[in-house]
């Protein structure tokens, strides 16, 4: 699969970072369908470090795979910060590794008011205990950059974790 360079340098120096701290990752993925765990694979020595890729698309799978809370859910909606904490929390707790991401968003075509195309949550956890979570609102530029935005911003958000 060809992704663009920037998503392949950023994939490729999470893949080095990770080998060279000896690190597990893992992720959690929504509106990217697989596409994040993807371009990590792309990269030589991946199977070093990266362990999981658990694609929860529907409710049921954020519960059932990565223990999503059932309220969370009910009361935040799929696309909130609460849920793509609890699924990097998930995720990682699962892989038993040492950093999960979680992507959950609006690609489009349609939003809402309250949830617009182009609103996108990602968290992060780390095996020391913290998790975060990030907002962003790429705007209505069309479900696939949508998509590509998301597995940018994540990946950065991984590096600049794994910089520090």
């Amino acid at each position: 699969m060809n992704f663009d360079l920037t998503i392949t340098n950023l994939a490729k120096d999470i893949i080095e970072l990770c080998s060279d701290k000896k690190l597990e990752i893992s992720i959690a993925e929504s509106c990217t369908g697989g596409l994040m765990a993807g371009a990590l694979t792309e990269i030589q020595g991946a199977s070093k470090v990266f362990t999981h890729g658990f694609i929860t698309y529907s409710n049921h799978a954020k519960k059932n795979l990565l223990g999503v809370k059932s309220s969370s859910l009910e009361n935040f909606g799929a696309v909130s910060e609460q849920v793509v904490k609890e699924m990097a929390f998930g995720a990682l707790l699962k892989s038993k590794g040492d950093i999960a991401i979680a992507v959950s968003g609006v690609a489009g075509p349609d939003g809402s008011k309250s949830k617009p195309v182009g609103l996108v949550f990602i968290g992060l956890a780390i095996k020391s205990g913290q998790t975060t979570s990030h907002v962003f609102k790429f705007g209505t530029i069309g479900r696939s950059q949508v998509r590509i935005k998301t597995i940018k911003a994540g990946l950065q958000l991984v590096l600049n974790e794994l910089s520090d």
